[in-house]
């Protein structure tokens, strides 16, 4: 009998010993939210929750995307990426009958977190958008990131200051063998788009394979600042080019202003040099146009050149002037020396006829100036003539 009385109090105390222990191990002396976050961080779960697939989905479900630049000289922009990105850990979940909390703020750094990058830019900075996140019951994650890259774009110029074209920007996670993360991408949305000379006019999601996700950007310029800082100032430039062939000939004002706007729009190329855009697949169509600019000013200048000497010799080389000058100077000496005989053997003459001969000689005098302003109106005309079809092909180029 008091065997039996032994037994049922030592199974009695061992009963009571286990249902204090398994008490004490269910129901902990802290039960707060901070105790529920201490709790996890001593689990110090830092590597990448393993499933059976050897695979970590993260979703993103929301982007916001932004261009903060656009190099036109390099052909480069920077972008700038903030993301909501959750993923589950079943080792950090919590059973809520004993810490009645749907969610707890953990330390960024005392959990695994995914690391996303650019895989098409010279440089991805990836940044977390705080010091905390979310950890929800179900072992859920949730957290804010920033991304900013600089992302190569091979932008075609052709039709600067007026281009447009799309710039992808790809967004992976690591992976390799099968294992690692698959990005699951919800919508994206755009702000701020205007920066500078270029704007972002839409962003759209695409996906080329489950591993291959990237953001078409497209981007356009802002033309009214470069058509005024470098169409505009070549267009004025010509035309008035153009209307200094108003100016006359002769005295040499419109070759000296001719010259001056040659020299000016050498300038303006020079100043404006940094900011002509970049080289690509097609050369922009801006170039030709300064090229053609400063080709019809030099041909301009050149030609008002020649039709000043024109207008001055009736000849385009001074040379053959110079033969024609001497030749005449030639002709006036010997008729000279004929006057001079001539005055000579009529010493004896009477005094009327010595009168009529000197009239002759200031008609002969007079009508070689009035020749000789003749063919100076010949020229002038000519020159002017010529002026007017140059400035009329001139006119109709430009």
């Amino acid at each position: 009998m008091l065997r039996r009385l032994d037994r049922s109090l030592v199974n009695m105390a061992l009963l009571l010993i286990y249902l204090k222990l398994a008490c004490g191990h269910d129901s902990p002396k802290c039960t707060e939210r901070r105790c529920l976050a201490e709790m996890l961080i001593d689990k110090n779960m830092l590597s990448q929750p393993q499933s059976e697939n050897c695979t970590q989905i993260i979703h993103v479900p929301f982007i916001e995307y932004q261009t903060l630049s656009v190099d036109t000289k390099k052909l480069r922009f920077d972008s700038r990426l903030q993301a909501i990105i959750t993923w589950r850990d079943p080792d950090l979940a919590w059973d809520k009958s004993v810490y009645p909390y749907d969610l707890v703020v953990l330390p960024v750094n005392k959990v695994w977190t995914p690391v996303l990058h650019v895989t098409n830019a010279i440089n991805t900075i990836m940044k977390h958008g705080s010091r905390d996140l979310l950890v929800y019951s179900n072992g859920t994650l949730m957290h804010k990131v920033i991304i900013n890259a600089v992302v190569d774009c091979e932008v075609n110029l052709f039709r600067y200051p007026f281009a447009e074209d799309n710039c992808p920007v790809a967004i992976q996670a690591w992976s390799s063998e099968g294992c690692g993360m698959q990005l699951k991408l919800g919508t994206v949305r755009l702000i701020d788009g205007n920066h500078g000379d270029w704007q972002t006019d839409r962003v759209s999601l695409r996906k080329k394979r489950d591993d291959r996700n990237y953001i078409m950007v497209t981007l356009s310029t802002r033309y009214l600042n470069p058509f005024i800082s470098l169409v505009l100032p070549s267009i004025l430039i010509i035309l008035t080019d153009v209307m200094s062939f108003a100016l006359p000939l002769g005295g040499g004002e419109r070759n000296s202003f001719k010259v001056t706007l040659v020299l000016s729009f050498i300038m303006f190329l020079i100043i404006l040099n940094d900011l002509l855009p970049g080289g690509s697949q097609c050369s922009p169509i801006i170039r030709t146009h300064f090229c053609i600019c400063l080709v019809l000013l030099v041909l301009s200048m050149l030609v008002s050149m020649l039709l000043t000497r024109v207008a001055k010799d009736g000849t385009l080389l001074s040379c053959s002037r110079s033969k024609k000058s001497s030749q005449e100077n030639t002709d006036n000496e010997e008729r000279g020396d004929e006057e001079s005989k001539a005055e000579v053997s009529a010493v004896n003459l009477k005094p009327l006829e010595e009168e009529s001969q000197l009239l002759r000689k200031v008609v002969s005098f007079l009508d070689a100036v009035a020749a000789v302003d003749q063919e100076k109106k010949k020229c002038q005309d000519l020159a002017e003539k010529v002026d007017r079809i140059c400035f009329w092909v001139y006119f109709g180029s430009v």
